[in-house]
């Protein structure tokens, strides 16, 4: 399949009376096709207004192969999900998580715990009803486990995450078929599948593993007379298989399923058309270009984060200089404080120092005095040798406190030049503070881009882009690399699967399991071997006939 048509068209009246028509213009990788339909040749219900959903009739065998355009994958990825949503195709619980995950990353871009909170996706239909009614656990439950999924899928853009998610839905065994009510010979009731890779036969309460297939490149005819439908195997040894369906118009569309399926079965076979190969290499450059424009995004990004990061250090820096040059300023002051009152407190030391010793040399004179002026009378002598001793006691006392200010008046001094020297050392400091070399701007111009970068010209609405021999090489290196990578991951994913299956088993309600259910676990259980893959891939022996129906 190459391309998907998903849209929806209401009319607001549908006469009976006036036959109405529309046309409908398809786009494929192979071909472009037109054609009229009247509405009245269409089962329409008769209730007003009357909605037209245009779905994709041939599923894709690998959707990353065959869905060339992004608006065909983006199409066919609503398609997909709503058939899972609406239980047309079986999902498993896990499944669905993972499935869900990606649907998120597809509408909402990369996780952001501060955008993305809880409850953020209360609103949204994620899980099948079935899946949210097997499980005892609640929305809030069921949203964490699809959320720490979602984180692990960074980096993801929309087209990415949504064909990752067509690659697992892909893989799903009810994905892609066409089921019918038929009968075989004997009347009973069978059900046939048709799908991309040929015709399956189920019983009616078993949709998921087929009773038998049939490849197409294993028949070699399929044709209807009325209401029985023949398929002739190529190989003349087996049986031709028949059976009958209920309306004949069920007939034509069943023919139109296998030739469209087949043809496009065989199709995807070989060599791609000249067309086809300039759609897939116009499809090439499309990704790369958005790839390297993603990763300029991303570099430039990082470049702003960085500069960001660069001006708040720069501005942490400056506001702690401030700091540091408005204590060097307080302290400053507080040294030039401390000096003039250590000065004034040395001075007026200095001037008690010397009045004591004024009156120390005051008192020696008057001991002179009263020596040479000492009374004849024993008794005025007894005094004056009194008063001498008492004099001598004073000026004892006066020059001892003249010696003691004398050194207070020293340490005056000696406190003074260390608070001068406080206030050299503060000033020097201070100095370098403004001294030092200025800061960069806090918006620094972003750095040029690396080389291997390239460039892009917008003028008005224009983009223009340069593509180089270098980066298409290195871009098809990449993939090849991815490849490995998804094989690992893949290996990863499937353990992640079996942890959240383990975890969530407990909660189960086994009396809610559905039919589908069952079958699935029991195709599990069993490896997977009934699926419609492995059923179609066994050889058949030559000569052995097809188990009868």
């Amino acid at each position: 399949m190459a391309g998907a048509i998903a849209s929806r068209m209401s009319f607001s009246s549908l006469k009976r009376k006036q036959p109405k028509t529309f046309t409908v213009r398809i786009v494929t990788m192979d071909a472009e096709m037109e054609f009229n339909c009247e509405v009245l040749d269409h089962d329409v219900s008769k209730e007003e207004p009357v909605t037209f959903h245009f779905l994709a009739k041939f599923y894709p065998e690998n959707a990353e192969e065959e869905l060339v355009q992004e608006i065909t994958q983006h199409l066919f990825f609503l398609q997909v999900k709503k058939q899972i949503l609406d239980e047309k195709i079986y999902c498993p619980p896990e499944a669905s998580v993972l499935l869900a995950s990606y649907a998120v990353q597809a509408k909402y871009g990369d996780y952001d715990p501060s955008v993305h909170k809880r409850g953020f996706l209360a609103q949204e239909e994620l899980l099948p009803k079935r899946v949210i009614n097997l499980y005892q656990m609640t929305p809030e439950m069921w949203e964490e486990r699809i959320t720490a999924w979602y984180a692990e899928h960074r980096g993801r853009a929309r087209d990415e995450a949504e064909m990752e998610y067509l690659k697992i839905a892909q893989d799903l065994e009810m994905y892609g078929v066409n089921y019918f009510a038929i009968r075989n010979k004997k009347g009973t009731e069978l059900l046939l599948g048709v799908d991309a890779l040929g015709l399956h036969i189920y019983e009616p309460e078993n949709r998921l593993t087929p009773k038998i297939s049939f490849p197409w490149n294993e028949i070699r005819n399929i044709s209807y007379s009325d209401k029985e439908f023949t398929i002739k195997p190529l190989d003349k040894k087996i049986d031709v298989f028949k059976f009958n369906s209920l309306k004949l118009r069920v007939n034509k569309l069943i023919l139109q399923l296998c030739i469209g399926n087949h043809d496009l079965f065989m199709r995807r076979r070989k060599a791609d058309s000249l067309e086809v190969q300039q759609m897939k290499a116009q499809a090439r450059e499309e990704k790369a270009r958005k790839q390297m424009e993603r990763q300029r995004l991303a570099r430039e990004k990082q470049m702003r984060e960085e500069a960001e990061r660069t001006r708040d250090e720069l501005e942490r820096r400056l506001l702690q200089m401030k700091e540091e040059a408005t204590m060097a300023n307080e302290a400053l002051m507080r040294s030039e404080e401390t000096a003039d009152l250590l000065a004034e407190k040395a001075q007026i030391t200095e001037e008690e120092a010397k009045l004591l010793a004024q009156k120390a040399a005051e008192a020696e004179q008057e001991m002179q005095r009263i020596k040479a002026t000492a009374i004849r009378t024993e008794e005025e002598k007894r005094l004056m040798e009194q008063k001498v001793l008492e004099a001598e006691v004073l000026a004892l006392k006066m020059a001892e406190e003249s010696e003691r200010r004398a050194k207070e008046a020293d340490q005056l001094k000696q406190d003074l030049q260390e608070a001068r020297e406080a206030e050299r050392r503060a000033k020097q400091k201070l100095l370098e503070i403004t001294t030092k070399p200025t800061y960069p701007p806090l918006n620094p111009i972003p750095a040029p881009l690396p080389p291997d970068i390239p460039s892009f010209n917008l003028i008005g609405d224009s983009l223009s882009f340069d593509f180089k021999d270098t980066d298409m090489k290195r871009l098809s290196m990449e993939i090849e690399k991815e490849k490995v990578e998804y094989m690992e991951k893949s290996k990863h994913l499937q353990e992640q699967l079996n942890e959240l299956k383990t975890e969530i088993e407990a909660l189960k309600l086994k009396e809610r399991e559905t039919a589908l259910d069952i079958l699935h676990n029991e195709n599990s259980d069993r490896g997977g071997t009934s699926s419609k893959h492995n059923t179609i891939k066994k050889p058949q022996a030559q000569g052995r006939r097809p188990i009868c129906i």
